[in-house]
């Protein structure tokens, strides 16, 4: 799959968004760097999968819980409630992005080190409780 300049700039701002949101928390969980990191992850999803397709993304009727966790620890972030707001946001991530894992697991398990280490016995037990049923691991 090719990436336009638009989605490659996308990607780009994603992660900076994450090591932005990562500093904050490294940063005994810094308003600014986790305010900055939330408005690059945004910006980036929006420009990976466009304005309305971003939308339409967050106001699902499944991904209504973790929109709203995700949005209102943006809010706590920014009211200066750092820790609190990000422990809400990674909680509606997490419940947001849930229906990827399958997906960004198989995509690991093609670089040699962390393939090896996720066909760990172990490894494949604690992901299959953490991930949907239908994960190939």
């Amino acid at each position: 799959m090719l990436l336009d300049d638009r989605r490659k700039i996308g990607l780009g701002l994603t992660g900076f968004g994450v090591f932005f949101m990562f500093l904050g928390a490294l940063f005994f969980f810094d308003r600014g760097f986790l305010a900055m990191g939330n408005l690059l992850f945004l910006s980036g999803v929006t420009m990976i999968i466009g304005p309305k397709a971003t939308v339409r993304f967050f106001s699902r009727k499944r991904s209504r819980r973790g929109s709203i966790a995700f949005f209102s620890g943006f809010l706590l972030v920014l009211w200066g409630w750092p820790m609190i707001g990000l422990i809400i946001e990674s909680y509606g991530i997490f419940l947001l992005f849930a229906g990827f894992l399958p997906t960004i697991l198989m995509f690991l398990k093609k670089f040699p080190p962390l393939g090896a280490l996720l066909d760990k016995p172990w490894v494949k037990k604690t992901l299959n409780k953490v991930t949907p049923a239908n994960l190939p691991v």
